[in-house]
């Protein structure tokens, strides 16, 4: 229903003084964290399903994570979305590896 509004309240706690940032300042923090939520680890999991991977031992999840970051930029640059590239890529394995050629 698009003729309603809803106000959510969030508390949040921080170590910054009261004296260094106004509310509006706090908002836009707390903002582009969940940018950044929104436009990478979300992405990630949707794209990649990186919240099921099975790796958890040793380094490995970091460097997995650091392949699927690098992934996503290489589509990016190339003015792919995410998803359906991943889902090219997957059927066409040797245009992914000209991909990351070029």
């Amino acid at each position: 229903m698009k003729d309603r509004c809803t106000r959510q309240v969030i508390y949040a706690i921080t170590s910054l003084p009261p004296d260094k940032l106004a509310a509006c300042d706090l908002l836009q923090l707390s903002r582009d964290h969940w940018q950044v939520e929104n436009c990478l680890f979300h992405v990630r999991d949707v794209t990649f399903k990186e919240d099921a991977s099975r790796v958890r031992s040793g380094s490995a999840p970091q460097v997995m994570a650091e392949l699927r970051n690098a992934v996503l930029t290489l589509i990016r640059c190339s003015g792919q979305k995410p998803r359906p590239a991943r889902e090219s890529y997957a059927a066409r394995p040797r245009a992914a590896i000209k991909a990351i050629m070029n």
